[in-house]
């Protein structure tokens, strides 16, 4: 069913919106994946901050045009579901990453981060980065490590310097 020019513009306006606020895009075709499949898939995305769009390719270059994102561009062929992530920039690509290994016809087609394209293959990139929460804990056991070491070596200076003194 064709759209009218004004729900056109109201579709490039809503996803061109959303592409401001995104700290990463992930596009993926998910021809011949299940609607009850696809509506998990959107239920777990809006519990991780994550907002999926399915637009058609013209609207959605005419959308993300003039912003970072525009080097997706490429990736546009065929039917195009869009996954912006708003709180981590791992999110859209690590849900993505979980689900094509669920659904075999799901497929991912390219990421972006910070200006760069980053082709499917290598969607590790982001999909393993450390939530801000893990980054945080790995920081922690570092400094503790670090103060356990520190506090270890001054004890055996002071060991080492009450033996001497009493030599």
């Amino acid at each position: 069913m064709p759209l009218a020019l004004e729900g056109k513009k109201a579709i490039v306006a809503q996803v061109s919106e959303a592409a401001k606020e995104a700290l990463s895009v992930v596009v993926a075709d998910s021809r011949g994946v299940a609607v009850s499949a696809m509506t998990d898939l959107r239920k777990q995305a809006r519990e991780n901050g994550v907002q999926i769009r399915v637009v058609r390719n013209t609207l959605a270059r005419r959308a993300l045009s003039g912003t970072p994102w525009e080097i997706l561009d490429e990736t546009f062929s065929g039917p195009t579901m869009l996954a912006f992530s708003y709180e981590h920039p791992g999110a859209a690509a690590r849900l993505f990453k979980e689900f094509a290994k669920a659904q075999k016809d799901f497929e991912v087609k390219a990421l972006a981060y910070e200006g760069e394209l980053i082709p499917a293959s290598d969607i590790d990139r982001l999909a393993t980065l450390p939530t801000y929460d893990e980054a945080i804990a790995k920081l922690m056991s570092v400094m503790k490590e670090a103060s356990a070491g520190k506090l270890v070596r001054t004890l055996a200076a002071l060991r080492d310097q009450k033996q001497a003194e009493a030599a």
